[in-house]
């Protein structure tokens, strides 16, 4: 029998709702700082994305752009401008920025209470230690596909392919944080296959193409596909061959479709979480 889909789009659509309901009820509208540097075709697409959602939910969006020419100075200048400002609750900048600018430099100069996006290091070791803090989108969201499939968390399996601080870590803390017991493998993981074959909860966060096969997969497994790739025709894929594991799977999210919509929604989350926090 064929695997269920997670449909990330309609569960994202009832988070936006539930976001856009709270937001009616403030004495002002959340705003959202979008900073992007450069003209990279993907960042477009996910910064107008994220604008047309706030525009959908009742957050204000300002958007910041700067030509790929700009120095790290005027970046963390913008910044330190955002921080400044009584009106704007969170700031993102959209990676990944131009060579010539150290990102871990930019993201630790966001003020952590305005982190919309999870990444300062104080809101990191918040996440490893007390649980608190602006959580990272994409594995937020991904808690919540995974509560919308009839599985418990608590006590499963969970295997994550991919070590990035971004998603990989970040995401080994929250499942953690639901009583999952975590594996994290990566690029110098030794037969690989022997631990995704062992995950009630698999997910594929490694950037290549359908490299996830049904062989690798356990019967019955949830398996969240992170990835964001073109295929050998050029459309659009993810990290895990779906057509074959969905044979195998009793849960699987599609691509597009399935967590990219998610990262959206936790992002109108955190804004609004932190809009409370200052209103």
């Amino acid at each position: 029998m064929a695997a269920q889909w997670i449909d990330g789009r309609e569960i994202a659509k009832a988070i936006r709702l539930g976001v856009k309901k709270e937001i009616e009820t403030l004495a002002r509208k959340p705003a959202l700082a979008v900073v992007m540097v450069g003209e990279n075709p993907a960042s477009k697409v996910y910064v107008r994305n994220k604008i047309k959602a706030c525009e959908e939910v009742g957050i204000t969006s300002i958007e910041c752009t700067m030509p790929t020419e700009s120095t790290e100075e005027r970046l963390l200048e913008t910044i330190r401008d955002l921080n400044a400002s009584s009106t704007i609750d969170g700031i993102l900048v959209q990676l990944p920025l131009p060579a010539h600018i150290n990102a871990k430099a930019v993201l630790e100069a966001i003020d952590p209470n305005k982190d919309v996006d999870g990444f300062h290091i104080f809101n990191t070791g918040k996440l490893f230690t007390t649980g608190e803090g602006f959580k990272p989108c994409t594995p937020a969201g991904i808690i919540e596909l995974l509560k919308a499939t009839d599985m418990t968390i608590a006590g499963q399996h969970a295997v994550i392919l991919g070590r990035s601080n971004i998603v990989g870590k970040p995401m080994a803390m929250l499942l953690l944080q639901e009583n999952a017991t975590v594996t994290i493998t990566h690029s110098q993981t030794k037969n690989l296959a022997d631990f995704t074959r062992q995950a009630d909860i698999l997910v594929a966060a490694i950037g290549r193409a359908k490299f996830v096969t049904a062989d690798m997969v356990k019967p019955g497994a949830v398996v969240i596909d992170v990835g964001m790739n073109r295929d050998e025709n050029g459309k659009l894929c993810g990290d895990v061959d779906t057509e074959a594991v969905k044979e195998v799977a009793g849960w699987i999210t599609p691509v597009p479709g399935g967590v990219g919509p998610m990262t959206i929604a936790m992002l109108m989350v955190n804004t609004l979480t932190s809009a409370k926090t200052r209103q």
